[in-house]
């Protein structure tokens, strides 16, 4: 469900009115889904189901939610817009949960609507997003969570990153050999497993130039490149690092100009997203590779700017959930 005083909500009831929606049901709080209902026009009957295979007894046009346990009493009582820590503590909650189901093997796929960081740590929760969470919930206790990556793709460009949620500054010093050879190993396997038996991946530099032969930094030389051929020694397609201000039009799938390129590694978040995003916010959907399961979200946060008004767009929450079909269904 996301974060409940945020657009998530009232984004999954306008997709429920679609036939987009098809058989999935939200894991959430029946009362905050039955305001977002109201908030997008009514006419919309919420199911309560008591498990997951119950969604295929719900009638056609109606919104199944299954209750999330343990969330907050008063989270209808969470205002829209704002920074609330019942609301992180109930998107924590329900995304534990999530994780539980599919990791039984009760659903196939998860699509998590937006969560807001500050809210999550307000709750609480020692993590700052999905992507941190989701890892720390894909293994037993005691084990070591499995490595992931963060991919945010549309029909045009997909692009990996290889350092996520944390300053620039420490993202640069965490560009290791290990973690950009480790990114290309998810990033090939990922592709094959959605059936691209020989992806193609472009590696950006760090550097402007991807530094220009040393002149604007030697990350490339010393740690960028040794990854890439360490990489193509095991059979991985991969090449670069290229100047990381061409290499995404390079790789771009549009009419008229077939992408030299199946993803992009990026070295940090801001790197990699903005390409991606100013494509159209409303087409992309962020995919966390190296989890047992297949997760899926909107590649846009909880709007709060927007939130409570009805005029979210739904577009990139059908993106998601058409992305989690695909990739569950290889």
């Amino acid at each position: 469900m996301g974060d409940a005083c945020g657009i998530g909500p009232e984004i999954i009831a306008k997709l429920f009115r679609t036939s987009q929606a098809g058989a999935c049901f939200v894991l959430g709080d029946v009362a905050v889904m039955r305001r977002a209902v109201q908030l997008t026009g009514g006419g919309l009957v919420v199911a309560e189901i008591d498990a997951a295979p119950a969604v295929a007894e719900v009638p056609v046009h109606a919104l199944p939610v299954l209750q999330a346990q343990a969330l907050p009493i008063d989270l209808i009582d969470a205002p829209w817009g704002a920074i609330d820590a019942r609301a992180g503590a109930a998107a924590a909650r329900c995304i534990e949960q999530a994780a539980m189901l599919a990791r039984r093997g009760e659903v196939s796929a998860i699509v998590t609507a937006p969560v807001h960081k500050e809210a999550l740590a307000a709750a609480g929760i020692a993590f700052p997003g999905h992507t941190e969470l989701l890892q720390s919930l894909a293994s037993e206790p005691g084990q070591a969570p499995p490595p992931v990556r963060m991919m945010l793709a549309n029909d045009e460009l997909r692009t990996v990153l290889v350092t996520i949620h944390q300053s620039l500054r420490s993202a640069i010093d965490a560009v290791t050999f290990d973690a950009v050879l480790e990114t290309l190993r998810i990033a090939h396997r990922a592709a094959c497993a959605w059936g691209q038996t020989a992806p193609r991946i472009a590696v950006a530099g760090l550097n402007p130039h991807a530094g220009e032969g040393g002149l604007f930094g030697d990350e490339e030389i010393r740690i960028i490149a040794p990854a890439v051929a360490a990489a193509r020694a095991e059979g991985i397609d991969a090449r670069g690092p290229f100047a990381p201000d061409t290499v995404f039009m390079r790789a771009r799938h549009a009419p008229g100009h077939p992408g030299e390129f199946d993803i992009v590694i990026a070295m940090t978040h801001d790197h990699g997203l903005i390409p991606v995003k100013y494509l159209g916010v409303e087409h992309g959907v962020n995919v966390t590779l190296g989890l047992p399961f297949v997760r899926t979200s909107p590649d846009h946060g909880t709007a709060f700017d927007i939130a409570g008004s009805g005029v979210a767009d739904a577009s990139s929450l059908a993106a998601a959930l058409a992305m989690a079909r695909r990739l569950a269904s290889n």
